[in-house]
């Protein structure tokens, strides 16, 4: 059959670009469909400062375009477009865009990341990565010495609570309700921390600032069901409510999502004893979906870290692997 891409990485970001950069060099020509706009979550990223290599930091969208211009010298191809469908016919991968483009291949990476919730103010997106961040092992760096507040009531909130006082002098917790969801352990965690405070039954409404976070209005909804406004003096506000990843392209392909929407792959499968999963699955490669031939990498299948390292070395690994699939299949 002509025309039939040996790989196509879906997703521009760091696990797709250093996929793309593996398979170029081992002459396999990949098509990156890099999506629009491109980059993933650093492009949103101000200063970097904890990725290998670069001891001053640099800038989230600089760190993407010389990613992005190394795959480039090795005549990777792009495409700038989104996956609407994946769909396996016949051991042949078909790939329609939202523009109705359709690209075929033998192997695919699935490497679209997540995007994090947001509250959805206006002054909240105005001051993202001025104080307004939704990860606090990237950012929690630059508030040393500040207050800062965290929005949710899950575990990673605890979690993303607990990791900021390593730096900040005052933790808040804001969250909606009158008890958290976190596991107990957690909830305890934070609790016996004496850098945090908790606020139950508070929404924040508004983030105070121009050029920086200066401060929150807080609607705290009282015992009586009465409703009363307070100003809480942070410096930083971080978003713990979840992510959502990119995963609603694949609805038609059979790839196994969890309730979230991560893809499943053979490493997570394997680590969680998904016993009921696993007779769908190939355990002989890494990062391989349940769809043979279907590879996942990042944010997508990665509800833990999210780091641009860490989406790096799986974007490696699962492109390491398909060279493996394609040997065996050829």
């Amino acid at each position: 059959m002509d025309n039939i891409e040996k790989i196509i990485v879906i997703g521009g970001g760091p696990a797709g670009l250093a996929a793309a950069l593996y398979a170029s060099r081992a002459m396999l020509n990949p098509l990156v469909v890099e999506g629009f706009p491109a980059g993933g979550q650093l492009t949103l990223t101000s200063d970097v400062e904890n990725y290998p290599g670069f001891p001053d930091g640099i800038l989230g969208p600089d760190l993407i375009k010389k990613f992005r211009d190394q795959t480039l010298r090795f005549n990777t191809r792009f495409v700038s477009e989104n996956v609407k469908t994946v769909v396996k016919k016949e051991n042949v991968f078909y790939i329609t865009t939202d523009s109705g483009k359709e690209f075929k291949a033998r192997s695919v990476i699935v490497t679209t990341g997540a995007d994090a919730k947001w509250l959805g103010l206006e002054s909240e997106q105005k001051l993202r990565g001025k104080g307004v961040s939704a990860c606090a092992t990237c950012d929690g760096f630059f508030f040393k010495d500040k207050e800062v507040a965290v929005v949710g009531g899950g575990d990673s909130a605890m979690e993303e609570a607990t990791f900021l006082t390593k730096f900040a002098s005052k933790v808040t917790i804001i969250h909606r309700r009158n008890e958290f969801r976190a596991s107990k352990i957690m909830q305890q965690r934070a609790l016996d921390n004496p850098k945090i405070e908790i606020m139950y039954n508070s929404e924040v409404k508004e983030v105070i600032g121009e050029n920086a976070v200066e401060g929150l209005k807080i609607e705290i909804t009282n015992a009586d069901g009465n409703k009363e406004e307070k100003v809480l003096n942070v410096q930083g506000l971080f978003l713990a409510i979840g992510h959502i990843p990119t995963t609603y392209f694949l609805k038609e392909s059979g790839a196994l999502l969890d309730e979230k929407g991560y893809l499943y792959t053979s490493d997570i499968v394997a680590l969680e004893q998904k016993t009921d999963l696993q007779p769908q699955f190939n355990f002989e490669f890494r990062y391989a979906t349940n769809i043979p031939g279907l590879f996942a990498a990042g944010d997508c299948t990665d509800y833990q870290y999210k780091q641009a390292g860490t989406a790096v070395g799986m974007g490696i690994a699962a492109e390491l692997e398909v060279e493996r699939y394609l040997s065996e299949k050829e």
